[in-house]
């Protein structure tokens, strides 16, 4: 589950160009993992931030959820 995306967009990047993106996982405390992400096409960064999620169980999550 997601809980928290910070992402700057850096550079413009044209229509039909390649971009490729990665996410590196930074840490771990819990049930809750960061991670540092970016995209790059063929000349350079794009965007960079930081991704946070957490590791949830489904049927307690859908239980609470009803």
């Amino acid at each position: 589950m997601g809980v928290r995306v910070q992402v700057e967009h850096i550079s413009p990047t044209a229509v039909g160009r390649t971009v490729r993106a990665e996410a590196c996982l930074e840490k771990v405390e819990g049930h809750r993992f960061m991670f540092t992400v970016s995209a790059h096409d063929d000349r350079g960064l794009v965007a960079a931030g930081k991704v946070t999620r957490v590791a949830v169980d489904r049927e307690r999550f859908l239980e609470k959820a009803r």
